[in-house]
């Protein structure tokens, strides 16, 4: 802990990260979106706003938010199991390749700064935002999914790019799963496993890559604090919005989160390119 933190800055520290584990948790259930999306650059701008603002910020918002998606995707897959949606049979053969490319992932993000990780999550999120802008889930390029040489290019692929983006596995293995004939609420109980494997790894790797200039009570790059009250409030609020997903029609709110991405996409690459 710095020497010269006041109780005020860790106050207000701690207000704003309660404020971003409700919102995120709200989000994820009314909209089904991962927690790390929003995550990401909420950890950045409360970060850097209370002075934070270093050469490897990044690698704590990486690191963080996929500590919280372990926690988020424990919960989820044992709530879609008991449903019976999980294609264990999948996870098992997507695993490894997952895992490889998630650990790749931390070694080459730790070797990053904050400007080159913020443009590649700025051009990632964009895609994502116009992929929930405009995929339809009845799109399809083949009714069965990839084989031996297939899964072998995208599993460490998903893997990679979530570690780069700090995310789970949903944003990637969602649209994979579903272009490939698995009915979308089966995909999106997978994709919650795919979360799992991806933030383990990663994490536990994180756990020995130190951050220079980190918030206080940062372990690694994972800062215990933020991953401490946002699952707390991601647990609270998320019924909150899955019973707001049940009282409205979530499609144009998931548009209206689609252009919300853009947006953020757009100010993280305008922060890294022109400061």
């Amino acid at each position: 802990m710095d020497a010269g933190l006041d109780m005020g800055t860790l106050a207000l520290m701690g207000g704003l990260l309660l404020a971003i584990g409700g919102f995120a948790g709200v989000l994820a259930g009314l909209l089904g979106v991962g927690g790390g999306i929003v995550l990401v650059p909420a950890f950045y701008y409360a970060f850097a706003g209370l002075g934070y603002e270093g050469p490897e910020l990044m690698h704590v918002c990486l690191a963080t938010s996929l500590a919280t998606i372990i926690v988020t995707s424990i919960r989820s897959v044992l709530s879609h199991n008991r449903k019976g949606a999980v294609d264990w049979s999948i996870l098992r053969a997507w695993a490894p390749g997952i895992v490889i490319g998630a650990v790749i992932g931390v070694f080459i993000a730790s070797g990053l700064r904050t400007p080159t990780l913020q443009v590649i999550f700025g051009c990632i999120a964009f895609l994502i935002a116009l992929y929930m802008l405009f995929f339809k889930t009845e799109w399809q390029i083949a009714d069965h999914m990839p084989g031996l040489v297939g899964r072998s290019i995208l599993s460490p692929l998903v893997g990679f790019l979530s570690v780069l983006m700090g995310i789970g596995g949903g944003s990637f293995g969602v649209p994979i799963m579903t272009l490939h004939g698995v009915p979308i609420h089966r995909a999106v109980a997978t994709a919650a496993g795919f979360g799992l494997i991806i933030a383990v790894p990663s994490v536990v790797t994180f756990l020995f890559v130190d951050a220079a200039g980190a918030p206080p009570y940062t372990l690694g790059s994972v800062n215990i604090p933020a991953f401490l009250l946002v699952i707390a409030m991601t647990t609270l609020t998320a019924p909150l919005g899955v019973k707001l997903a049940h009282a409205m029609d979530p499609k144009p709110l998931k548009r209206a989160f689609g252009i919300f991405l853009m947006l953020v996409a757009l100010n993280m690459l305008r922060k890294a390119l022109w400061g």
